[in-house]
Parts: C-alpha cells; structure tokens; sequence
C-alpha cells in the first residue's frame, strides 16, 4: 500500500459522518495514516475534522499519495465523489472502495467509471451497524480489487469477506438482507404503534419478545410454506387489519403491503 513518507499504510477517507468518522478513528488506531474529507468537516468547515485525520480540502487531495480510498458518504454522492478523486487516486496506485449502501447496478457505473480512469475497484458492503463496531463491523467485499482491499483493512483489523462476481454482488446481498430486516423492524414498528393507540401495547410487546426469542431453523420454512398454503384467508385477515389500523388513525403501510403480497400470491396460486 502507498505510504505518506512513511511505513504507514496511507488510507483516505471520503466521508467523516458516522459511520466514516468511526471508521477512520479506528484506522489511525490502528497505525494508518488517514486523510480525510468531507465538506461538513474540512478546513473551515461547520465541523471540526476529527482528532488523528489529517484533513484534506477536496477528494482528490485526499486520494493523493494513498494506497486505498473508502467512499463512505452516501448513495448520492459516490458517483461525484469518485469522478472528483479517480484521477489522483489512480495517479497513486490505489484502490477504490465504495463502501455506501446503493443499488447493485449504481455499483456497476462506479465500476466503469472507476475502469475509465485505470483505477482498480471493489464494492464493499457493510453488513452490520458501525457505532459501536467501526473497523470491525463484517464486511463483504466484491469486484475486482476485493481481494486486495480486503487484505488491506484486514491488516489493519477490518472483518472482509470476498464474494465472487462482479461489483454489484455484495451490495445485492445487503439490501436482500435489507429487505427481512428492515422490513420486520417496520412491521413491529407499525404493530406496536397500532397496539399503542388500542390500549394493548404491553401485550403485544411481549408476544412479539416470545416469537423472536422460539425462532428455530424451521421458523423460515414454517413461514414461507404457511404464507403459500394460506394466502387467500391470510390476505382477507391483512386486509382487515389495514382497516383496523386505519380507524385506529395509524397509517397501515406495513399490513397494507402485507395484503398485496398475499393476494398477489393467491392470485398466482389459482391460475
């Protein structure tokens, strides 16, 4: 890896909110040289850059002399955020690491962009909440600088896993994972919400806490075959709720969505 004049790996970082800004305190813990940026933290802007990073003005100056950058700011950004800095990046021999949660596809345009310049790239996927874990949260990494920046944060005490493919493949992981996840946060969000305005919250909380704490193996083969064998009464039972969630002034997005699957499935189930 580049180094900065010394033995240190010289990492940049673009991007100093929460999880970037976690991220880089632990990798100049871990001895790397960090140059960081972000508009909200560079010199003389509305935040002060973080103790240990060595502040940069823009992206390309951060990428300068570094021999790995981490795209940690958003979505939106990254496509800017690589056309600004690809040029000093590849001028120093580094790789590229998007590390914001995005589509599998605007992984690819990173990855053309990224080819366009010579600039080796690898999509990586943050699989876990960074407060609390920064450097450590587990890490899929795919494209084809994945095995080289995984054995650089890995070095300096990162938790990468390489997948086979193309980039595109570890933020697909992700945002499937996201789909369960994020989607069963929801739906107790909306349960306990609607249990709240009924006057049965502690109830419910308690028979969700029950659900979760008996999951087994055969909890996702119960659901799946369940939602299949019993779409039709389970979509009219949805739909039902929707009303009741409805007259209980709380928006139904979850149980509503829950109805179209279901009488999606059973429409399916009868053709």
């Amino acid at each position: 890896m580049s180094t900065d004049g010394t033995s240190a790996p010289v990492v940049a970082v673009l991007g100093l909110g929460e999880a970037g800004g976690a991220i880089a305190r632990d990798l100049v813990a871990a001895g790397a040289v960090v140059r960081g940026y972000d508009p909200l933290f560079r010199p003389g802007g509305a935040e002060p850059v973080p103790d240990g990073i060595v502040p940069a003005g823009s992206e390309a100056e951060a990428a300068e002399g570094a021999g790995l950058v981490l795209s940690v700011n958003s979505a939106h950004d990254a496509v800017d955020a690589l056309r600004a800095g690809a040029r000093s990046a590849a001028a120093a021999g580094a790789a590229w690491a998007d590390l914001n949660t995005a589509a599998p596809g605007l992984k690819r345009e990173l990855d053309g962009i990224a080819r366009e310049h010579g600039l080796p790239f690898a999509d990586v996927a943050i699989m876990a909440p960074v407060p609390g874990r920064g450097l450590r949260t587990p890490m899929l990494a795919c494209g084809d600088a994945a095995d080289r920046v995984a054995g650089a944060l890995r070095a300096l005490g990162a938790s990468v896993d390489v997948l086979p493919g193309e980039a595109g493949t570890a933020a697909g992981r992700k945002l499937l994972r996201s789909v369960f996840f994020k989607g069963l946060a929801a739906s107790v969000v909306e349960a306990l919400e609607a249990a709240r305005a009924a006057g049965c919250e502690d109830w419910l909380r308690g028979n969700i806490v029950a659900e979760l704490v008996s999951a087994g193996e055969s909890t996702v083969d119960r659901l799946v075959e369940g939602t299949h064998r019993h779409a039709v009464r389970r979509a009219a039972e949805m739909a039902a709720a929707a009303t009741m969630l409805d007259e209980l002034d709380v928006p139904p997005a979850m149980a509503a969505a829950s109805r179209d699957l279901l009488t999606r499935l059973a429409a399916g189930a009868k053709t």
